[in-house]
């Protein structure tokens, strides 16, 4: 079992930046895919980012390349969502995910928004 656990979220101005922390509990998440989606109000949940177990992949949905980082720190449990240049339509609650084979498990979310 891994409970995930999202900190980072608040106000924000556009232009500005946030730091979205996951950790994880339960064990350790070496072994699994981290995700980022986030959800606006009235809009289906979307992918943000993700990371391989290697930690030397990532992806990035397109409304975001350049301006997210994704990135974990395995010795924490914990991966990271550096969000610059943020935009309103960044506003949303963000969700965390830990995939693996025959697994999927969510965080609660965090809400971001960003003021025009």
């Amino acid at each position: 079992q891994v409970q995930l656990v999202e900190s980072g979220g608040g106000l924000v101005q556009a232009g500005g930046s946030l730091r979205l922390s996951c950790a994880a509990s339960g064990r350790t998440f070496s072994g699994y895919t981290m995700h980022w989606f986030r959800q606006a109000p009235g809009k289906v949940r979307e992918f943000v980012a993700n990371i391989m177990k290697s930690g030397d992949t990532t992806y990035y949905a397109d409304s975001v390349k350049g301006r997210f980082t994704i990135s974990q720190d395995n010795a924490k449990n914990t991966v990271y969502l550096q969000m610059n240049s943020l935009k309103p339509e960044d506003t949303a609650v963000y969700y965390c995910r830990a995939t693996g084979p025959g697994l999927d498990y969510w965080g609660q979310g965090t809400q971001v928004t960003v003021s025009s």
